[in-house]
């Protein structure tokens, strides 16, 4: 396995350990230490591959954001679909992710959005979510050309589109909901739908 490689796994293998630490116990209750206990390595190898928790923390919701907007682009480049149907496979992508991984979403919801201090410099506003919001910003804009969805200003969608997925995510998270997280995809796609459409 050639060096370049090897030290790209053991990067990915740290921020899948501290996203689960920090979705579980919130980012000022992880220490470097709990991760590298977790992974059985001294700390000091993990400040080897991210110099502080700030940048690991920003580096992991890169690495969510860029899964997610790699599910919504292929979405997006199916272009025998209507925009309803783009919604409700989005809504299935995020819903699936919600209860396959539930990490991601609990460490958007907890701690980046919950955390907005430690998200700055290279990281400010948007820009560690840029994978996820260009995709969306992708589908809005083929949805107002095609004229299935009205032409509005992105972060009023945008606000709309994720009020939906991530309050269900974060009911789901609670263990509110009266049914599977599931079983909700048609008629949240179907709300969000008539709710934008032109």
């Amino acid at each position: 396995m050639k060096a370049e490689t090897k030290k790209g796994k053991k990067k990915e293998s740290i921020i899948k350990a501290a996203l689960a630490l920090f979705s579980l116990n919130g980012f000022y209750k992880t220490t470097i230490p709990d991760i590298a206990r977790r992974l059985g390595m001294s700390a000091g190898n993990i400040y080897n591959y991210f110099p502080s928790k700030d940048i690991l923390a920003q580096e992991i919701i890169k690495y969510t954001s860029e899964i997610l907007g790699h599910e919504i682009q292929k979405i997006n480049l199916q272009t025998d679909l209507t925009t309803h149907q783009k919604i409700k496979k989005i809504v299935e992508v995020y819903f699936n992710m919600a209860t396959q991984k539930p990490e991601m979403i609990e460490y958007f919801l907890r701690v980046y959005l919950s955390n907005r201090e430690v998200f700055t410099g290279e990281c400010d506003k948007m820009i560690c979510v840029a994978g996820f919001i260009t995709e969306i910003m992708i589908f809005f804009a083929d949805g107002v050309e095609c004229g299935e969805l009205r032409d509005q200003d992105f972060f009023s969608a945008f606000g709309l589109f994720m009020g939906y997925l991530g309050g269900m995510a974060f009911l789901n998270g609670e263990s509110i909901l009266s049914r599977p997280l599931e079983s909700y995809i048609d008629e949240i796609a179907y709300n969000i739908y008539h709710a934008l459409k032109t």
